[in-house]
């Protein structure tokens, strides 16, 4: 026997109004909790270009690629947009997965921003319906 047996959730349109409204008052407390645009991040001031020899010389591109693209069998994709700035240096210092750990002794933060700023300045990937071998059916031959 259902819990309402004789009031059913459509003869109590008050409920409906009260439950509309803790949803959305809910939501919108959860959207302003999750609004990181009112929220600012520290503007970071790095060099581009020091920042693409550093990731040359620290290794980085062995396993994110020249461009930060990545691969499914090396690492993940890490430009040209980055996390921010404060979760990207807390995951080069305290990495989750197979990365090593780079401490300031190793990479200071002001080389971390240099490099941030490389990554960030990369220039965004193609769309692959724009490359041609790609946009080719394998089956026919023709284009999608």
């Amino acid at each position: 026997m259902p819990y309402y047996s004789e009031r059913t959730w459509r003869d109590q349109p008050r409920i409906h109004i009260i439950v509309l409204t803790l949803l959305l008052v809910g939501a919108n407390s959860v959207a302003q909790d999750t609004d990181y645009g009112a929220r600012s991040e520290p503007v970071v001031r790095g060099n581009a270009q020091k920042g693409k020899r550093l990731y040359d010389s620290y290794g980085c591109y062995q396993c994110h690629g020249g461009q930060g693209q990545g691969s499914t069998l090396t690492g993940p994709r890490i430009g040209p947009n980055p996390t921010g700035f404060p979760g990207f240096v807390r995951y080069i210092r305290q990495p989750a997965g197979e990365m090593p750990p780079y401490t300031s002794k190793v990479v200071t933060d002001a080389e971390l921003a240099d490099i941030f700023a490389f990554l960030s300045g990369l220039p965004q990937p193609q769309d692959a319906k724009r490359i041609p071998l790609l946009s080719v059916s394998p089956n026919t031959g023709k284009k999608r």
